[in-house]
C-alpha cells in the first residue's frame, strides 16, 4: 500500500501490516464504526475504509500525522475523519465497532515531550501508552464491539490481556510475528539488556496483536 509520509511521521513497517491482516481476518462488520487511534499516516484507518466501514475516525497527537492520514485517506475517497488530540478525549463521543491502535511501546529512558520519537518511545516499560489505552478501551467499544492492539512483548503482552479483561472485555493473542530489530532498538539494545528486558546479543523481537472484545 502506497502512502504518503511527511517527515517526522511514523513509517508504517511490520507491526502495522501485522495489526492490517488481523483487521482483515477479523470480519469487521460491513458499515461499522471505527477508531484508529495513534493513526500515524493512516495506514489502518485507510484499510479499515476499504474494508467496508461505514466511518472511520483517525486520531493522533502529531499535526503531521493528521495531515498525512487526511491526504491519504482522501486520495482514496474513504470516509475517514481525522482528529488530532488524545484517544482518551473521545471518551464519551460516541462508541466503535471497532478500535484499531498501533501505539508507542518502545522502552524508553524517558518519555518525549515532542517529536518524531513520540511515535514509538514509550517509557521505562514502554507501557505509558498502553496501560491508558487498555484502561478506556472498554469505554470505547460498542457492545459486541471489538479492539486490535499491536506491540511488542518486551512490554509484556500479559498485562496487556489482564488490564483488557480486568475492564470486562474478552482478550487473546490473535497474531504474532518475530522480526528483527529496527534502528531504534538496536542503538537501545545495551540499555534493554541492562533492564533485563531482552538477552545480552538479542537482536529480534516478537510481535504480538491482541483482540479485545466487549459482550
Amino acid at each position: 500500500m502506497w502512502l504518503w509520509r511527511p517527515p517526522g511521521v511514523y513509517r508504517p513497517q511490520e507491526d502495522t501490516w501485522l495489526i492490517a491482516e488481523a483487521l482483515a481476518g477479523a470480519g469487521m462488520p460491513r458499515g461499522g464504526r471505527v477508531l484508529d487511534i495513534c493513526t500515524g499516516t493512516g495506514a489502518l484507518a485507510v484499510a479499515a475504509g476499504q474494508a467496508g466501514a461505514g466511518e472511520v475516525t483517525a486520531v493522533d497527537l502529531g499535526r503531521r500525522a493528521v495531515a498525512a492520514a487526511w491526504v491519504n485517506a482522501r486520495l482514496r475517497g474513504l470516509p475517514v475523519r481525522v482528529r488530532r488530540g488524545d484517544f482518551g478525549d473521545l471518551v464519551g463521543t460516541g462508541e466503535f465497532d471497532v478500535v484499531t491502535a498501533n501505539p508507542p511501546y518502545v522502552p524508553s529512558p524517558a518519555l518525549p515531550g515532542r517529536g518524531p520519537a513520540r511515535a514509538w518511545d514509550a517509557g521505562p516499560r514502554g507501557r505509558a501508552v498502553l496501560d491508558r489505552l487498555c484502561a478506556v478501551m472498554p469505554l470505547l467499544l460498542a457492545p459486541k464491539g471489538m479492539g486490535l492492539i499491536v506491540h511488542s512483548t518486551l512490554c509484556d503482552s500479559d498485562v496487556t490481556l489482564r488490564q483488557l479483561r480486568g475492564g470486562g472485555l474478552k482478550a487473546s493473542v490473535v497474531a504474532r510475528r518475530t522480526v528483527p530489530f529496527g534502528p531504534v532498538m538496536r542503538q537501545r539494545a545495551r540499555w534493554l539488556a541492562r533492564r533485563e528486558l531482552i538477552e545480552d546479543g538479542q537482536a529480534h523481537e516478537e510481535l504480538v496483536v491482541i483482540r479485545a472484545d466487549a459482550a
